[in-house]
């Protein structure tokens, strides 16, 4: 039986060996899934909810072990990682509170004696999800997807499977019956087979642009329905009256969280002339400070990306900006005798026809763009195949909000960071993808949206 190797990004150790499922293996899942779907289709809200409520106080009891294995597996920060296990947590508490109110039927005033539209769940939902949050990517579709009365298996990250289990056992410990949610330790070829399954009603990817389309075509195929939550090159637009001491602080979280590796991070920061030579130095001094390290050291600030070929790719996309007339202001290299380790890197000057200005760097790297003013600041931010978040930061929120809605994004923050929340809807546009997750909009998504017409 084939199988694939994790390794810790930080030290380059092997965390485990996986063997992938055997086609006998992946039947029994399919046929559990589609055998649980009626039965817990029928639970009440209330029921599921107090399901949901488990699972979250499940997660906080084995808080430090989840902990651990996220760190060893894709090198997030001890910190970073609890804070995710915290947010996927309440995300299941969030979905147990407030299903009923986006789930109730919605009357519809016509000339029938009573007409409305109603939700109904549709069945077992695929899930392709990425290492870089390996709990909350999948919290944010499982909370709203097991409450609205779906089923899920999960294909997740082949660098992530130890995560991958952790989830199955917290879903096994909250009591939801067996079937509800299972894990799949299968590779590209065989998740396309399993999406082809006439039990997979719908599927939900994030990922990589060239996965998406991948995946979708799949899905497309098969007439299934599909969300897609693809790659950013996020603007972080910073206008002549801004107060720069706010925005340089979210700047370096915003990039830098993670080791950068977030599809919503600020990644392309475009700065009006007046005010980028003083917001850059600023930057400089204060990336400088952060620290890389052994992330299970809370002194450590700037983690190791997830794999060792990553880094690569992102240094390759940096020498070529370089050599395209990017100027390095700080970093620019990986961490010497690391095994996934990059500096933390600021880019001067970049223009068209860069990767850094073009391409999503995936890592701890930002883009500086300098322009002349807030009309070619709009246009440099939309100049981009990618639509996923934005922000602006300015001292008139009048004006901030005037600027995020010309944006072409599926989410436009003022004088925040973006950021993903079980209260708001969270997709994006163009070749960021389609469809959304999270709030009303993310708990209808994969639902039957049924009109009921009494005459």
């Amino acid at each position: 039986m084939a199988s694939y190797k994790t390794i810790n990004p930080f030290n380059g150790q092997a965390v485990r060996t996986v063997e992938l499922m055997s086609s006998a293996a992946i039947e029994q899942r399919l046929a559990a899934a589609e055998s649980a779907f009626p039965q817990w289709a029928a639970l009440s809200l209330a029921q599921r909810g107090d399901y949901l409520r488990k699972l979250a106080a499940g997660f906080r009891a084995r808080k430090d072990d989840i902990q651990a294995t996220m760190t060893a597996e894709m090198g997030k920060l001890r910190r970073e990682a609890l804070a995710e296990i915290e947010k996927s947590a309440a995300a299941c508490e969030y979905y147990a509170d407030h299903a009923a109110d986006y789930l109730k039927p919605q009357p519809i005033p016509t000339e029938a004696q009573n007409s409305y539209v109603t939700y109904q769940p549709i069945g077992c939902v695929m899930a392709v999800m990425p290492w870089n949050f390996p709990i909350w990517q999948v919290i944010r579709f499982l909370a709203p997807g097991l409450m609205a009365g779906n089923v899920a298996l999960l294909k997740h990250a082949s660098n992530v499977p130890g995560c991958a289990d952790l989830l199955r056992e917290a879903v096994a410990a909250a009591g939801i019956p067996e079937g509800v949610f299972d894990v799949l330790h299968i590779d590209n070829e065989q998740a396309a087979e399993v999406l082809r399954d006439r039990r997979i009603k719908a599927v939900t990817l994030t990922g990589s642009e060239r996965a998406g389309r991948s995946i979708a075509s799949n899905a497309g195929d098969q007439l299934k329905k599909c969300v897609m939550e693809l790659g950013g090159s996020d603007a972080f637009v910073v206008l002549d009256d801004a107060d720069l001491e706010l925005a340089v602080a979210a700047a370096v979280k915003s990039r830098f969280d993670n080791a950068g590796q977030t599809c919503i991070a600020a990644k392309r920061f475009i700065l009006v002339e007046s005010i980028a030579d003083a917001f850059v130095q600023q930057f400089v001094a204060a990336t400088k400070a952060r620290v890389y390290g052994d992330p299970n050291d809370d002194a450590t600030s700037l983690a190791p990306m997830a794999r060792a070929d990553l880094r690569d790719e992102l240094h390759k996309q940096v020498l070529e900006s370089v050599n395209k007339g990017a100027t390095v202001l700080l970093g620019g290299e990986p961490v010497a005798d690391s095994h996934a380790g990059y500096a933390a890197t600021i880019l001067d000057n970049v223009g068209p026809g860069m990767p850094a200005y073009a391409q999503e760097l995936f890592g701890p790297v930002a883009a500086v763009i300098r322009v002349k003013d807030e009309a070619e600041a709009v246009r440099v931010a939309n100049d981009t195949s990618f639509g996923l978040g934005g922000s602006v930061w300015t001292a008139d929120a009048a004006r901030g909000e005037k600027v995020a809605l010309q944006l072409e994004c599926g989410a436009a923050f003022v004088n925040s960071v973006v950021k993903s929340d079980a209260r708001l809807p969270f997709g994006g546009s163009k070749r960021s993808g389609f469809g959304r997750e999270l709030a009303d909009h993310g708990i209808h998504e994969f639902m039957n949206i049924k009109t009921v017409y009494i005459a």
